[in-house]
């Protein structure tokens, strides 16, 4: 009997190859018929790429992906508040990789299928319930064709992302998704390389923040793929959310004009790079509550299903491959339930600090900080925020999130 796997993101390809890696069975259970590149740009930090690095993985990576050299905080004009070094160039053994997150997808993908075989990735199999006994669990699945099957394994992880089947069956009066009234449009698109095209970029205030990014190679050399963001708070924190958030809504350039054009930089004309855009995507900021327990019997949660994050400090994807390094390590060394029981011991904690923490702006609260005291601009970041002050707001994010240099996550 193998441990199946509800959902093959990233997480669950991740948990898959961590699985065989010790010698243990796995079968990853795809909702999705077609395993498509979907989504845009996504960072993968380093205490992250560490584990993907230990599954052999760095030069497909790389491959895919660009290696971050340097993050940036400014304000609306520009002007630098706090810039610091990243992955390899912070002093990690290993890179910070920011790429799209289709092509991130894609490498997982196929190295689960070489190394498990392409039996081991069931696609078009949706997760509708399951039971359990002594010995393990049987999952009930609905194939895409609409005729129910079932598979048998020793446990059933729930990585099935934010609107996890799983965590619903465990948790059925826990709250729903919960917005936090930020609507974020985004999208990539070829454009002259910013800073080297190795660099990040936060840049706003209070109202609206650009987040951009290179995430691979362009149509020439001088050219990147480039990601970009805009947020900015359009409703309460206490206006209901959409039953179910669409990830796939596209936006439109003139319902945010006017908060792109508060991002006046002099290096970057944010209006023409959104209007070079082929599609735009806009999504609703939305999380959930932590929940007081993952593990009951032989199922458990991970990544999104067990943890959905505000999508700041670039954490969201890195969290679930941490997961997955920490349960694949307690499945090879203690029996099934105790496992289960360990890994969320773990990882639930450390996850909801991180979800409480991403509630109040992660590490980009140093541009919120710098907004409030000087809204207009500032002749020295100093004159208005000490490094000290701005150092303790970004590097006590990285400690929380186990991704400092020196931290083992």
């Amino acid at each position: 009997m193998d441990v199946l796997i509800a959902g093959g993101g990233i997480g669950g390809l991740t948990l898959a190859l961590m699985l065989h890696a010790r010698a243990i069975p796995c079968r990853i259970l795809e909702a999705a018929e077609e395993v498509r590149p979907l989504g845009v740009g996504i960072n993968i930090l380093p205490h992250a790429v560490r584990e993907l690095a230990s599954l052999g993985l760095l030069d497909a990576l790389d491959a895919v992906a660009v290696r971050t050299r340097t993050l940036t905080y400014a304000n609306h004009h520009g002007q630098t508040i706090w810039t610091e070094p990243r992955g390899c160039y912070a002093g990690h053994p290993v890179p910070q990789f920011s790429v799209h997150r289709g092509h991130l997808h894609a490498v997982l993908w196929a190295a689960a299928r070489a190394r498990l075989g392409a039996d081991a990735l069931c696609t078009g199999h949706r997760l509708v319930g399951w039971t359990e006994d002594a010995d393990g669990v049987t999952a009930r699945l609905i194939r895409a064709d609409g005729t129910t099957t079932e598979a048998r394994g020793t446990a059933l992880i729930g990585a099935d992302g934010i609107h996890s089947f799983l965590r619903a069956a465990l948790h059925p009066d826990a709250p729903g998704l919960r917005w936090n009234g930020i609507t974020m449009w985004r999208g990539a698109t070829d454009w002259p390389a910013y800073d080297g095209g190795d660099a990040m970029l936060v840049a706003g205030d209070a109202v609206a923040k650009l987040v951009l990014y290179p995430i691979g190679p362009g149509a020439a050399p001088d050219t990147r793929l480039t990601n970009w963001v805009i947020y900015a708070r359009v409703a309460g924190a206490d206006t209901p959310t959409p039953d179910r958030q669409n990830w796939s809504r596209r936006g439109r350039y003139e319902d945010f004009r006017h908060l792109a054009g508060r991002i006046d930089l002099p290096f970057l004309d944010v209006g023409a790079l959104i209007r070079a855009t082929g599609e735009i995507f806009e999504y609703l900021m939305c999380d959930r509550d932590p929940l007081p327990w993952w593990t009951r019997g032989r199922a458990t949660l991970l990544g999104d299903a067990a943890h959905p994050m505000y999508p700041v400090g670039s954490n969201g994807a890195s969290q679930a491959v941490i997961d997955a390094r920490c349960l694949a390590g307690h499945l090879a060394s203690l029996p099934v339930a105790a496992a289960l029981e360990a890994y969320a011991a773990e990882r639930l904690p450390a996850t909801a600090s991180i979800v409480r923490s991403n509630r109040t702006g992660g590490p980009e609260r140093v541009i919120d900080l710098v907004a409030a005291r000087a809204p207009d601009g500032f002749a020295d970041v100093s004159d208005v925020a000490s490094a000290s002050e701005l150092a303790g707001i970004t590097q006590g994010y990285a400690r929380l999130a186990g991704f400092a240099v020196g931290g083992r996550a």
